[in-house]
Protein backbone atom coordinates (compact mmCIF):
# COMPACT_ATOMS: atom_id res chain seq x y z
CA UNK A 1 0.00 0.00 0.00
CA UNK A 2 2.64 2.40 0.96
CA UNK A 3 4.19 1.55 -2.24
CA UNK A 4 1.62 2.23 -4.93
CA UNK A 5 1.18 5.65 -2.48
CA UNK A 6 4.75 6.97 -3.29
CA UNK A 7 4.39 6.03 -6.49
CA UNK A 8 1.16 7.56 -7.06
CA UNK A 9 2.91 10.58 -5.99
CA UNK A 10 5.65 10.43 -7.97
CA UNK A 11 4.03 9.97 -11.10
CA UNK A 12 1.53 13.19 -10.49
CA UNK A 13 4.36 15.29 -9.41
CA UNK A 14 6.12 14.03 -12.87
CA UNK A 15 2.77 14.86 -14.74
CA UNK A 16 2.88 18.56 -12.84
CA UNK A 17 5.88 19.17 -14.02
CA UNK A 18 6.03 17.87 -17.58
CA UNK A 19 3.66 20.75 -19.47
CA UNK A 20 5.76 23.37 -18.10
CA UNK A 21 8.70 22.10 -20.70
CA UNK A 22 6.69 22.60 -23.93
CA UNK A 23 5.72 26.16 -22.70
CA UNK A 24 9.15 27.51 -24.47
CA UNK A 25 7.22 29.79 -27.48
CA UNK A 26 4.16 31.17 -26.03
CA UNK A 27 5.02 31.14 -22.39
CA UNK A 28 2.67 31.61 -19.51
CA UNK A 29 4.05 33.51 -16.82
CA UNK A 30 1.46 32.60 -14.17
CA UNK A 31 1.61 29.29 -14.59
CA UNK A 32 5.83 29.30 -14.67
CA UNK A 33 5.53 31.76 -11.56
CA UNK A 34 4.02 28.46 -9.64
CA UNK A 35 7.55 27.53 -9.07
CA UNK A 36 8.57 30.97 -7.37
CA UNK A 37 6.45 30.39 -4.30
CA UNK A 38 8.22 28.01 -2.60
CA UNK A 39 11.09 30.71 -1.84
CA UNK A 40 9.04 33.88 -2.47
CA UNK A 41 5.85 33.03 -1.07
CA UNK A 42 2.13 32.29 -2.29
CA UNK A 43 1.85 35.85 -3.67
CA UNK A 44 5.07 36.30 -4.12
CA UNK A 45 5.43 39.12 -1.44
CA UNK A 46 9.11 37.95 -0.31
CA UNK A 47 10.16 36.57 2.75
CA UNK A 48 12.68 37.94 5.02
CA UNK A 49 15.20 38.60 3.07
CA UNK A 50 14.21 36.93 -0.39
CA UNK A 51 12.61 39.48 -2.71
CA UNK A 52 8.79 40.55 -3.43
CA UNK A 53 8.56 39.78 -7.00
CA UNK A 54 5.16 41.85 -7.41
CA UNK A 55 5.58 44.74 -9.57
CA UNK A 56 9.31 44.02 -10.20
CA UNK A 57 10.55 46.24 -12.88
CA UNK A 58 10.50 44.27 -15.90
CA UNK A 59 13.63 45.43 -17.41
CA UNK A 60 15.46 44.90 -13.92
CA UNK A 61 14.00 41.56 -13.47
CA UNK A 62 15.03 40.32 -16.97
CA UNK A 63 18.71 41.83 -15.75
CA UNK A 64 19.07 40.26 -12.13
CA UNK A 65 17.66 37.15 -13.74
CA UNK A 66 20.86 37.42 -16.16
CA UNK A 67 23.18 38.44 -13.19
CA UNK A 68 21.61 35.03 -11.49
CA UNK A 69 22.57 33.14 -14.60
CA UNK A 70 25.98 33.95 -15.12
CA UNK A 71 27.12 34.41 -11.67
CA UNK A 72 27.58 37.47 -11.86
CA UNK A 73 24.99 37.86 -8.29
CA UNK A 74 25.76 35.27 -5.73
CA UNK A 75 22.85 32.86 -4.71
CA UNK A 76 22.19 30.19 -3.13
CA UNK A 77 20.21 28.49 -5.49
CA UNK A 78 18.97 31.16 -7.86
CA UNK A 79 22.30 31.04 -10.08
CA UNK A 80 21.16 27.01 -10.81
CA UNK A 81 17.19 28.02 -10.69
CA UNK A 82 17.79 30.68 -13.89
CA UNK A 83 19.96 27.88 -16.11
CA UNK A 84 16.73 25.67 -16.46
CA UNK A 85 14.54 28.31 -18.15
CA UNK A 86 14.09 29.95 -22.17
CA UNK A 87 14.07 33.43 -23.27
CA UNK A 88 10.68 33.14 -23.98
CA UNK A 89 9.88 31.72 -20.44
CA UNK A 90 11.68 34.30 -18.72
CA UNK A 91 10.15 37.12 -20.34
CA UNK A 92 6.96 35.51 -19.73
CA UNK A 93 7.85 35.82 -15.76
CA UNK A 94 9.13 39.10 -16.10
CA UNK A 95 5.82 40.32 -17.86
CA UNK A 96 3.90 38.58 -15.48
CA UNK A 97 5.50 40.20 -11.98
CA UNK A 98 5.68 43.31 -13.35
CA UNK A 99 1.74 43.37 -14.02
CA UNK A 100 1.38 42.19 -10.53
CA UNK A 101 0.33 45.46 -7.80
Amino acid sequence: MRRKRFFAIAVSLTCAGWPLTALSEGANGQMLAQACVGCHGASWDGQGAITDLRGYDRDSFLRVWEEFRTDERPATIMNRITRGYTEAEVAALADFFASLD
